[in-house]
């Protein structure tokens, strides 16, 4: 089973999925549903397995494969994961069969909806298990047009337009992505002339030779692609109007995973190919993360529509992730990783929820809909819980990653984090006053007839909401697979960074208290 190329099926199985899908006859409604769910649910098999097969306490690279790819231009199809990128895999795995399962009623041209999310499955896949950076950008861009079709293709009434500022914001960041890409693999060629042009991540990472101002501007070239994708103040506008324009499954995706996308940008390409430049420009994206958090929470407290709310409130919630990456210390990392995972189940499921809530009354306008757990217990219920998990209630996963994010920006930048803690607040202002006004007091005419969730949404919903219950009440399992690489990933940027900070949070011990490393990373 060694030899067995586990992330290469992984990454294939959707997309192979995306061509039955097309030879399927249009007239086939059922069988194209068959198709879709059977796809993703075997490319969850897959990832289940490598979570299992995952060996804990290993920093680098496993399940990895090399092929040559194009010679003479030193691209490489090389796949590898660690514990920064498992859990990316796992969720993204995850969602899809939740998202087709929930797109019952979709019912407009079902053969290109099936084949638009396959392929956006591969591609996202294949952006998290990239170790050549051609490979990692090829497999970037590829996601972008079937997300662009799918908002375009089944949104609401601003779908066109909410697509092309979509396609636009991404298309701009991705061509200074690829200008940086270019322009680091043709600096290490030019003073390295015996290894030849190489795009290889390790590869790069451990070359150490761009010179400091080389270093900020490639840095920022990275930094411009991955901003938008996150998306972090003030680069987030395109986000309100993707997430309210998209069907649910694309909403699910986009708050699931496709903005952790970004974030995982940061992680794996900013601090490993940029060390010093992430160091320098440390405060910039730390002022730029609180910003969000702050300025995401006011703003989803004065809408009015429901997706609005939710959308302006990733934009928050990866603000944290953003904190806890350029606080620079190993809590913070785990924080910030913790965060993409128990956000992709938090928002994940108030965005379906609402999905099925808008199926029923046709509206996202929050005054429109009141007294709603009367008559749809369980989805108030199961509505209840994603939006305090999200709000950070310990015992459950939203609590987790946001502590740790705050508790690793307190070691090393404590303004930050005091300003930051103001956003856990405002995030239970907004949510549960939006609760509130949905669901609690006495329906009207029209709310009183909302029928409640069937056996077949309850089934949808439940996986995402009882993982985060479980990760909230017993997160080590993640954590204990995320630290290893997170601390390598410090322990790297400290060698190759002169006025590295001093006191550095290293890891996570048996009781679950971060204990405090000091200089070299000895454990006190």
């Amino acid at each position: 089973m060694n030899d067995f190329p586990l992330l290469t099926a992984i990454v294939a199985t959707p997309a192979a999925g995306a061509v039955v899908a097309l030879l399927v006859p249009r007239s086939r409604e059922e069988l194209q549903r068959v198709v879709g769910f059977i796809t993703s649910a075997a490319t969850l098999a897959l990832a289940v397995f490598l979570l299992v097969e995952f060996e804990t306490g290993v920093a680098g690279f496993q399940f990895a494969e090399h092929k040559v790819w194009i010679e003479q231009f030193g691209i490489s199809y090389t796949v590898g994961v660690d514990g920064i990128s498992l859990f990316m895999v796992v969720l993204t795995a995850l969602l899809f069969p939740i998202c087709f399962l929930g797109s019952l009623s979709i019912g407009k041209s079902l053969k290109a909806f099936t084949f638009f999310m396959l392929t956006l499955e591969a591609g996202i896949l294949g952006v998290f298990v990239s170790l050549d950076l051609i490979l990692f950008f090829v497999f970037w861009e590829a996601m972008l047009v079937p997300m662009y079709f799918l908002i375009g293709g089944w949104g609401s009434e601003r779908r066109i337009y909410a697509a092309l500022k979509f396609f636009l914001f991404t298309m701009a960041g991705s061509a200074l992505l690829l200008v940086g890409i270019l322009t680091l693999a043709f600096l290490h060629s030019g003073a390295n002339p015996g290894q030849g042009l190489t795009f290889d991540l390790e590869t790069l990472g451990a070359w150490g030779g761009l010179s400091e101002s080389t270093g900020k501007w490639l840095f920022l070239a990275f930094f411009a692609s991955f901003a938008i994708k996150v998306p972090l103040f003030p680069f987030h506008t395109w986000l309100p109007d993707a997430h309210t324009e998209a069907p649910t499954a694309g909403s699910v995706i986009l708050a699931g995973v496709l903005l952790k996308m970004g974030t995982y940008g940061f992680l794996r390409f900013s601090l490993f190919l940029f060390p010093e430049a992430s160091v320098d420009l440390a405060p910039l994206l730390l002022v730029l993360a609180t910003i969000g958090v702050i300025y995401g929470a006011l703003v989803a407290t004065v809408q009015t529509d429901m997706k609005r709310l939710i959308a302006y409130s990733s934009v928050a919630h990866l603000g944290f992730v953003v904190l806890g990456t350029f606080a620079l210390t190993t809590q913070g990392l785990l924080g910030g990783l913790f965060t993409m995972v128990a956000h992709g189940l938090n928002t994940g499921a108030l965005f379906l929820l609402f999905g099925m809530l808008y199926e029923r009354r046709h509206t996202r306008e929050i005054s429109e809909l009141r007294g709603l757990w009367k008559v749809a217990p369980r989805l108030g219920g199961f509505f209840l819980v994603a939006a305090l998990a999200s709000v950070g209630l310990p015992g459950l996963s939203g609590f987790v990653g946001e502590f740790l994010v705050l508790i690793g920006t307190f070691a090393s930048e404590r303004p930050y984090a005091i300003v930051a803690t103001t956003g856990v607040v405002l995030a239970a202002l907004y949510l549960l006053w939006a609760y509130q006004r949905v669901f609690t007091g006495e329906p009207d005419e029209e709310n009183a007839t909302v029928r409640d969730l069937s056996a077949r949404e309850v089934l949808t919903v439940l996986p995402l909401i009882g993982l985060s219950l479980a990760l909230g009440v017993y997160p080590r399992p993640v954590l204990e697979r995320m630290e290893p690489t997170v601390t390598a990933l410090i322990e790297h940027v400290e060698a190759h960074t002169d006025d590295f900070r001093e006191a550095t949070p290293a890891t996570v011990s048996e009781g679950g208290a971060p204990p405090v490393t000091h200089g070299e990373g000895v454990v006190e």
